[in-house]
């Protein structure tokens, strides 16, 4: 375990990373390649330092969700291409000719604001076509309902916006049930009429993409790109949901604190704010330096939710407060100042996912994992080469 002069902090396993890419890259045909998704500063892990990595190993190829992120990439020398999956205002238009970005041309209207800012500017805008072809976020609509594929073949014609790609995203791919097994089904036809349409007018959609993680872990397919995310940091949205391969996943985060103070309280003391908590026995206590200002969820308090303490699960009393926790640790020895807690991760023999967490608070591993505070350190681990 990584120990740390911080009361809190994040161990980021690189090699774990690599390790997940190599699986991810197993799960897909030879001639797709992977667009890693790192976005929400690469789900919490440190989008540059994940991004660098992954770029000297051989990934060309980022999504991020805004400009800003795209810029905090370019920043730390990233060359590779960087799709923008979201919007863009037009006031930071400039950056995505000056930093040669990807843009989602996310609606025909969107896409001629794009082309008159060029135009004006006299310089290209490159971008992927997002169709919509279900998931009812963003996109251009192409649904059974909906067909506006005039909208998406007009874009191919304006002539300052160098239109690269076509992509499209699942909605319900990690669900096995038939309904939605046939809903995913249906989106993917959905797509590829869109590319046969285009194909068919004389136009070459150029790169296409529709595969999410769950895409990559339950479905064989053969596009140009898969656009892994949590894939590649070692987690699904939930290990409790079923996939139809079988990959060796790591993860590659853990999560610590210190303890900072040990006292033993009577029967009968009450425990933080509230007094939610009320002792049923003589408890030794153990005072943590972390609450949730740095990402642990309040909703966890009083819910049987543990750490690790000398690799036993103790569990976390009173409500969880901004900046400090206690945890029962009257079943173990020893317990001082300065000792460490695992929140996620694993001590001796013990481990705690942050799967457990998310299902706690009746979230997924996405959003957890994007809760950990950036005043949360994060640490990356030596790779064995190095």
């Amino acid at each position: 375990m990584l120990q740390s002069n911080t009361r809190a902090w994040v161990r980021i396993d690189r090699n774990a990373i690599l390790h997940n890419m190599k699986e991810i890259r197993a799960l897909i045909s030879d001639s797709t390649k992977i667009m890693a998704v790192v976005k929400a500063n690469a789900y919490g892990h440190g989008d540059t330092v994940i991004a660098k990595l992954l770029e000297n190993h051989g990934i060309d190829t980022f999504a991020v969700s805004s400009v800003d992120e795209a810029l905090n990439l370019r920043r730390v020398g990233v060359t590779g291409d960087i799709l923008i999956l979201g919007y863009t205002p037009s006031v930071h238009f400039h950056y995505l000719a000056e930093e040669d970005l990807i843009q989602n041309f996310l609606s025909y209207d969107y896409a001629v604001k794009l082309n008159e800012f060029a135009a004006h500017h006299q310089v290209q805008i490159r971008g992927h076509i997002k169709v919509d072809t279900g998931m009812g976020r963003l996109g251009i609509r192409y649904t059974d309902e909906e067909d506006h594929y005039e909208e998406i073949k007009k874009i191919y014609d304006l002539s300052f916006l160098k239109c690269e790609g076509l992509f499209s995203h699942f909605s319900v791919a990690d669900e096995q049930d038939e309904q939605n097994l046939k809903y995913t089904a249906h989106q993917n036809e959905l797509f590829q009429d869109v590319i046969k349409r285009l194909k068919k007018d004389g136009i070459d959609p150029g790169k296409c993409h529709i595969q999410n993680s769950y895409g990559i872990l339950n479905y064989k397919m053969n596009y140009d790109y898969v656009r892994p995310g949590l894939l590649i940091l070692g987690v699904t949205s939930d290990d409790q949901i079923p996939i139809h391969s079988h990959p060796d996943f790591i993860p590659a985060l853990s999560w610590h604190a210190n303890i900072s103070y040990v006292k033993t309280v009577e029967k009968g003391s009450s425990i933080s704010y509230g007094r939610h908590y009320i002792c049923d026995r003589q408890t030794k206590i153990a005072t943590c330096s972390i609450g949730y200002a740095d990402g642990v969820p309040r909703e966890a308090s009083n819910k049987n939710m543990c750490v690790l303490v000398h690799g036993k699960r103790c569990p976390i009393i009173g409500n969880i407060c901004m900046d400090q926790m206690m945890v029962d640790v009257s079943e173990v020895e020893d317990v001082k100042e300065g000792d460490v807690i695992t929140l996620v991760g694993s001590q001796q023999n013990e481990q705690i996912k942050i799967d457990e967490w998310s299902r706690c608070v009746h979230t997924i591993n996405n959003d957890m994992l994007c809760r950990i505070t950036s005043r949360v350190p994060r640490f990356y681990t030596r790779l064995k080469n190095e």
